[in-house]
């Protein structure tokens, strides 16, 4: 799967689940925040893809996706993506 067409899984995802995801720019990557009791993923949007993706999934699995129906491919991309910045953070 192509790193837009797994973003566009991502909004959709999103959208599910009620959260918002604001494009801006800034000095940051992004990520989950609440605001005012509503829910955000906030995503640099001068990111390329790869990092867009990887910003969603991640910040989506930090919501808790538990009881959330994923294709296969979404769920193994997510769960790559958690381990990598795990390990980027060691």
């Amino acid at each position: 799967m192509k790193h837009e067409e797994l973003i566009k899984e991502l909004q959709d995802l999103a959208a599910q689940l009620n959260v918002t995801i604001r494009y801006e720019r800034g000095d940051f990557e992004g990520g989950y925040c609440v605001l005012k009791e509503k829910r955000i993923l906030l995503v640099n949007r001068r990111l390329m893809p790869t990092r867009k993706a990887s910003v969603l999934a991640t910040a989506l699995q930090e919501i808790g996706l538990e009881n959330v129906f994923l294709k296969p491919v979404l769920r193994a991309y997510i769960e790559d993506e958690v381990a990598k910045a795990a390990r980027s953070r060691k």
